[in-house]
């Protein structure tokens, strides 16, 4: 039976890419530059990069916040943009507004007081703070873990050994890590021993050698996983 849920934010919870999108135009704006939907493509795809290689320790966190409008800058050959002014306001911009994925707030707020609930993220903290208060969804958590406050990011065993230690379930059979990163997610609660579920509504194909134990593509069918777990539990077979 499953007591405890470990839910990653952004992908997974709040729909990551309509916050982006905004915080860019905004930026865009103010900067007296002009946004498209090409630049918009190409900054995710060099955003996902610098994640995957802070998620690998290639790295820090403070590289990646300058390095990746860095790159696309020089990309598009955008010169006498203040760096540090633009992350600025492209990070607060990020945290006022969200959208949910697949009724998130309505599914938290049924399984509050039936389960534990906790979010895992590797998001900046003012951001994470700031975007689940105004969604409604830290009313519904136990906790929240932010890689900048841990010190080490997913899907680092220091990260999860820092969750596990301060959770209240104490039996890793009985924690569910869900999440839509493979590399960060599933990977992190697979090498923690943990049991994970994969958010897929866009049914990506896994080629990792992490494999979860749920796949999902709708946050509803999480109900149904820990349904699922609590009649593997009650099998007579596991008496």
């Amino acid at each position: 039976m499953i007591t405890t849920i470990l839910w990653d934010v952004d992908g997974t919870l709040l729909d990551f890419h309509y916050s982006q999108k905004h915080a860019l135009y905004k930026c865009f704006q103010t900067a007296g530059l002009t946004m498209t939907e090409e630049i918009l493509q190409r900054y995710s795809e060099i955003n996902d990069s610098f994640w995957k290689r802070l998620e690998l320790g290639e790295i820090t966190k403070q590289q990646l916040l300058t390095g990746r409008f860095q790159t696309l800058f020089e990309e598009y050959g955008i010169e006498g943009v203040d760096i540090s002014a633009f992350r600025k306001e492209y990070q607060e911009e990020l945290g006022n507004v969200f959208c949910y994925i697949d009724d998130a707030l309505t599914i938290c707020k049924s399984l509050k007081g039936r389960v534990k609930q906790y979010v895992i993220t590797n998001g900046v903290t003012s951001t994470q703070k700031n975007k689940l208060q105004l969604s409604g969804l830290a009313d519904c958590m136990d906790g929240l873990f932010i890689s900048e406050e841990i010190g080490t990011a997913k899907p680092g065993k220091a990260f999860f050994d820092a969750v596990l230690a301060a959770v209240d379930e104490t039996d890793k059979s009985k924690i569910l890590v869900v999440g839509d990163s493979l590399s960060s997610d599933i990977k992190g609660g697979v090498l923690a021993g943990l049991k994970t579920c994969w958010y897929r509504p866009e049914g990506t194909v896994n080629h990792t050698e992490y494999q979860a134990d749920y796949q999902i593509d709708d946050l509803h069918r999480v109900l149904d996983v820990l349904e699922e777990c609590a009649k593997w539990q009650n099998h007579p077979d596991k008496r």
